[in-house]
C-alpha cells in the first residue's frame, strides 16, 4: 500500500542508520537526503485508490511511486548483506558503488514526485460495494456490513492498517496473545524505532486501538487470546487479493508469485513451498508434522531468501538442527520454531545481528543454548523449553544483553541467578527447575527488577516416576522473597507450605496462576482481597475436599473475568453468595471428577458467558443437561457450555434454545 509503503520505508531506513552506522557512515547523508525528500509524498489515498481497482492517474502514480521504493529497499538490504562479507578494501570499493546508485534512486523517486497528479476525487460508495462483490461476497445479507467494515478499514491509519492484514495473515484461524502480537508487529516494522522509547508499547497501544473498533477481539473460549473476527476476516483476505504483497493460504504446494512479501501457510500438509527471493516473512503451521523433505525445503528457502526478517516454523518434529544458511540471514528480527527436535542452536546464530525475537520452545530433549547468542546486540525477546515445558541452560553472560526484555524458560542455576539481578531492563521472566542451592541468591535478584511484568517460578521437580510429581516439591523459603511493586502476572508451580503474606499485598497483579500448591488452607482468604486481579487459575492448589461461601463471598475478587479450578480431591461446593463475583466471564472446572453438583448461587453470576467442564463425572452433565436435567436452573442462563465427561470420548456443547 503506497502511503504506508513510504513511510514505512522512511522507519526502515532509519533504523538502519541506527545500527548498521559502521557500513552505512559513508553515505549517511545521501540516506537522510532520500528520507527527507520522501516527505514530500505526505498523505494521499492512492493505496486505497489501487485496491479497489480505481483506474486513474493518481492511483497508476501511486503504484509507480511504491514499485520504485520497494526496489531501492532491495537495494539497500542487498548492500548490507554484500557488505558483511567482504574485506575492508572490498567494502570500501562497494560503499562508493553504493553511493551512485543511491543518488540515481534518489533522482528517480525526485521524478516521480515531481509529476505527482491533482487530488483524487474522494471514493464512492458504489466502488466500495462494487469491490466486495468481486473480492468477498456476493452475499446481498452480508454485503452491508461488509461494506461498513470497509469504509472503518478505508479509514485507519496506515500503520494500522498494515498491523490488521498482519495480524489476519499470521494469525490464520487462531487466535494468539497480546504480547505475541506486539513482538510480530515490532518485528514486522509496522513501529517506528526512537531512542529512548519501547516500540512494544506503541505496538500494544496499536493493537488495543484494533481491539476498540471490533477489528480483533477475544477468542469465543480461550482467555487472553485474540483473533481476527468476521467480517473483517473475510475483508482482509479481499484486502490481500486486491494486493499483491501479502499471501495467505491452506496449499503447502502453491507456487509463491514473484511479488509476495509476506506468505502464510496453514494446516500445511507436507512441505515448506519454494519462495522467491525477495521474500520479507514466511510463517509456516504444519497441520500435523512436516515431512522429512521439510528439512532440506528450508535450506533451499533460507539459501534463496536472504531478505528474510520474519520466520516462523510450527510443528516441525523432522528438523533436528537449524540450517546453517539461517545464520546468514543478517536482516532476520524474528525466529519462532515450534515443536521441533533442535538440540542447539548452531554457532552462526551470532550473525543474526539484527535479531529481536528468538522463540524456541517445545524442543528436542537436553535442546542447549549456544554462546553465539551472547552476541545478539539487538535481541529482545528469548522463549525456550525443552520437551515437556523444561528448562533451559542459558551461557554465562546472558546480562550482557542490554536490550533483552523476556528471558523464559531459563535454569537460574551455575551462577545465572546471580546475573539476573543486573538485567533491570526485563519485563517478564520464566524461570524453571527452582531448588535450594540458588533460590535465596534468585529470590533477591528478582526482587531488584524493577520493571518486572510478569514472573513464573516452577520449582525443581520430583524425582518420582511421572512428568509431572510435584507432591513433594517444595518452593524453597519462598516467605522471604517479595515481588517487584509492577508486577501484573505471577505464576507459581511447585508445593506450597502456606499461603504467602505478600500475595494479599500485590495491588498490581491482575493474573494468578496457582499449581501443585496442594494447601490445606483457603487460598481465596487472602486472594479476594486483590483490587485488580481478573484471572485466578488454581490448578491443584488447594487439597480440600469441600469449598462453600467462604471462597467467593460479596465484596471479594471485584475484577475477576476467568476462574479455572482443578482438583481430584474436591467433593462438594456448596454455595456462591448472590452478588459475589460480579464481573466473571468465564468458569473452567478441570478434573474435577469427584464433584457431583454446581454451587447454588451460581444462577447468580449474570456476567458468565462461558461455562467449561472438562473430565468431570457425567452424572455431573447429566444433572446440567437441558434435556431435563434437574440442576440446569444453575446454567441455562449462560451462552455457552462446554463440557467432556471423564469417560465419554466426545466434547459436548449447549447453547440457548
Amino acid at each position: 500500500m503506497a502511503a504506508s509503503f513510504v513511510t514505512l520505508f522512511q522507519w526502515r531506513l532509519n533504523s538502519m542508520l541506527l545500527h548498521e552506522n559502521e557500513i552505512l557512515l559513508g553515505v549517511k547523508d545521501q540516506i537522510k537526503s532520500l528520507i527527507s525528500q520522501l516527505d514530500a509524498a505526505g498523505s494521499f489515498t492512492g493505496d486505497v485508490g489501487m485496491i479497489l481497482g480505481r483506474e486513474s492517474g493518481h492511483g497508476s502514480w501511486a503504484s509507480e511511486l511504491r514499485g520504485m521504493l520497494r526496489q531501492a529497499e532491495d537495494f539497500v538490504d542487498d548492500f548490507v548483506i554484500r557488505a558483511y562479507g567482504q574485506t575492508e578494501k572490498d567494502r570500501k570499493d562497494s560503499i562508493a558503488e553504493f553511493g551512485k546508485e543511491l543518488q540515481n534512486f534518489n533522482s528517480r523517486i525526485s521524478e516521480i514526485l515531481n509529476r505527482r497528479p491533482p487530488v483524487e476525487a474522494p471514493l464512492m460508495l458504489e466502488e466500495i460495494q462494487r469491490f466486495v462483490r468481486s473480492n468477498i461476497s456476493s452475499n446481498e445479507d452480508k454485503e452491508t456490513d461488509l461494506v461498513t467494515c470497509m469504509l472503518n478499514y478505508i479509514n485507519l491509519p496506515y500503520d494500522l492498517k498494515l498491523s490488521l492484514l498482519f495480524c489476519r495473515v499470521f494469525l490464520g484461524r487462531y487466535g494468539q496473545s497480546i504480547d505475541g502480537l506486539v513482538r510480530l508487529l515490532v518485528a514486522a516494522g509496522l513501529v517506528q524505532e526512537k531512542p529512548g522509547e519501547l516500540m512494544e508499547e506503541k505496538a500494544q497501544e496499536n493493537i488495543y486501538k484494533l481491539i476498540s473498533l471490533g477489528m480483533i477481539e477475544e477468542h469465543e473460549v480461550y482467555w487472553d487470546l485474540f483473533e481476527v473476527p468476521s467480517p473483517y476476516f473475510e475483508l482482509s483476505l479481499g484486502v490481500m487479493k486486491a494486493e499483491d504483497i501479502f499471501m495467505s493460504t491452506a496449499n503447502s504446494d502453491i507456487m509463491v508469485p514473484p511479488t509476495a512479501r509476506h506468505v502464510s501457510i496453514y494446516d500445511a500438509d507436507n512441505t515448506i513451498p519454494n519462495t522467491n527471493s525477495f521474500l520479507h516473512s514466511l510463517f509456516v503451521s504444519a497441520n500435523y508434522y512436516l515431512s522429512e523433505a521439510s528439512s532440506d525445503c528450508l535450506r533451499n528457502v533460507l539459501h534463496n531468501s536472504k531478505l528474510l526478517r520474519l520466520l516462523d516454523l510450527k510443528n516441525t518434529p523432522s528438523l533436528k538442527s537449524l540450517p546453517y544458511e539461517g545464520g546468514k540471514l543478517v536482516h532476520l528480527r524474528y525466529l519462532r520454531v515450534w515443536y521441533s527436535n533442535i538440540t542447539k542452536l548452531p554457532e552462526s546464530i551470532s550473525n543474526l545481528r539484527n535479531l529481536q525475537t528468538l522463540d524456541i520452545r517445545w524442543s528436542g530433549h537436553e535442546f542447549e543454548l549456544s554462546n553465539g547468542v551472547l552476541n545478539l546486540a539487538q535481541l529482545r525477546h528469548l522463549k525456550m523449553s525443552g520437551p515437556n515445558s523444561g528448562q533451559v541452560r542459558v551461557p554465562q553472560g546472558i546480562s550482557r544483553l542490554g536490550n533483552l526484555q523476556t528471558l523464559e524458560g531459563i535454569y537460574a542455576g551455575s551462577g545465572i541467578a546471580k546475573e539476573l539481578g543486573v538485567m533491570t531492563q526485563l519485563r517478564s521472566l520464566k524461570v524453571r527447575c527452582v531448588s535450594d542451592d540458588h533460590a535465596d541468591e534468585l529470590y533477591f535478584s528478582v526482587m531488584k527488577l524493577s520493571m518486572l511484568r510478569k514472573l513464573s517460578l516452577t520449582v525443581e521437580r520430583g524425582r518420582e516416576r511421572g512428568s509431572y510429581k510435584y507432591e513433594n516439591s517444595f518452593f524453597p523459603r519462598l516467605e522471604s522473597f517479595s515481588p517487584p511493586p509492577l508486577l501484573q502476572t505471577l505464576k507459581l508451580v511447585g508445593r506450597l507450605i502456606e499461603m504467602p503474606l505478600w500475595l494479599g499485598s500485590m495491588e498490581n497483579l491482575t493474573k494468578l496462576y496457582m499449581c501443585y500448591s496442594h494447601l490445606s488452607e483457603n487460598p481465596t482468604m487472602i486472594l479476594q482481597f486483590l483490587p485488580n486481579l481478573k484471572y485466578l487459575r488454581m490448578d491443584k492448589a488447594y487439597k480440600g475436599r469441600r469449598m462453600d461461601k467462604e471462597f467467593f463471598r460479596v465484596g471479594g475478587f471485584p475484577k475477576l473475568e476467568y476462574l479455572y479450578i482443578c482438583s481430584r480431591n474436591l467433593v462438594e461446593w456448596t454455595e456462591i453468595e448472590e452478588g459475589a463475583l460480579p464481573c466473571l466471564k468465564q468458569l473452567s472446572i478441570r478434573y474435577c471428577m469427584k464433584l457431583m453438583l454446581l454451587p447454588e448461587g451460581l444462577q447468580h453470576v449474570t456476567t458468565l458467558q462461558i461455562l467449561g467442564m472438562w473430565c468431570v463425572h457425567e452424572d455431573l452433565i447429566r444433572r446440567l443437561s437441558p434435556n431435563g436435567g434437574p440442576e440446569n436452573y444453575k446454567i441455562k442462563h449462560i451462552p455457552l457450555v462446554t463440557y467432556l465427561g471423564h469417560i465419554s470420548s466426545g466434547l459436548g456443547r449447549w447453547t440457548p434454545q
